[in-house]
This record gives C-alpha cells, structure tokens and sequence, in this order.
C-alpha cells in the first residue's frame, strides 16, 4: 500500500474499576504496532470519576506513523464482516472525514478483530476537498485495497 489516506488514527477504551487495567491495555494493544522490548507502543493514560465516584482509567492511543497507520488497519482486514464495514462507509464516515469504528474489547482482549463495544477508532482521513463524499471514496479505497492484499 503506497499511500495511506489517514491522517491519523486513534484509539481509546475505558478501564472500569471492575476490569484489570493489563489486561485492558492488552486489548487495545491488539490494534497497535509492535514496539520495541524497551520501548512499546506509547499507550496514555487519563483517571476519570464515575457517576458513583469509581475510578474509570482511559487508555488512549494515537497512530501517526504511515507504516503503523498501515499495522491498524491491517488488523481491520481480519474483521469477519470487512464487506459490511466497506458497505457501512456512508454511516461510519463523519462531515469533518473522521472514520468511526467501535470494536470490541473482549475479543481484542483474545487477539480477535470483530466490531462491538469497548474501543473506540476514529481515523482523520485525508480528502482534499474536505467533505464526506471524498472522505468515503478515500477510506473505501484503502479498504479495499487491504482486502486485496489478505
């Protein structure tokens, strides 16, 4: 893939007091490129306060880098229903061409691409004139040409 038409993208999910923050953070690492032994993958970290008072730790994660832009969006290509992303691009992409997915923690947490609840992706794409119909026709190039590729 020459060119990645994302500007970024980003990553978040929530730590609920109830789950272990390691494991979340395994999750989330299921998306990210591998970093060094020493010097993994740049996760940040925010503490929050639940309505009750609990503790809600937010790990958040931006992708920059083409070559680990490309790694995202690689694990995207393993999603079982990649045909329907493609076909949802109308609904996913926003009028400020900002890609929404919500995948799910659980699966991630097992090394398992599949749409649900729990992470949160929003990548900038790149379209020039900036409206949502050049947006939709940049992200669903890219995706198609993943899908050529797996």
């Amino acid at each position: 893939m020459p060119q990645i038409p994302l500007h970024y993208v980003d990553l978040r999910t929530f730590c609920y007091a109830t789950e272990d923050e390691k494991r979340v953070e395994e999750a989330l690492r299921t998306f990210l490129p591998d970093g060094d032994d020493d010097d993994p993958f740049e996760i940040e970290r925010t503490e929050s306060e639940g309505h009750y008072g609990d503790r809600i730790l937010v790990l958040s994660a931006r992708v920059e880098n083409a070559d680990d832009v490309r790694h995202v969006l690689s694990r995207l290509a393993d999603l079982e229903t990649f045909d329907d992303l493609i076909a949802e691009l109308d609904e996913r992409v926003t009028e400020n061409t900002e890609l929404f997915l919500r995948l799910d923690k659980q699966a991630a947490f097992a090394g398992d691409v599949r749409l649900g609840d729990g992470i949160t992706f929003r990548g900038k794409v790149e379209a020039y004139p900036a409206k949502k119909e050049k947006a939709v026709e940049n992200a669903e190039d890219v995706l198609e040409r993943l899908r050529e590729q797996d």
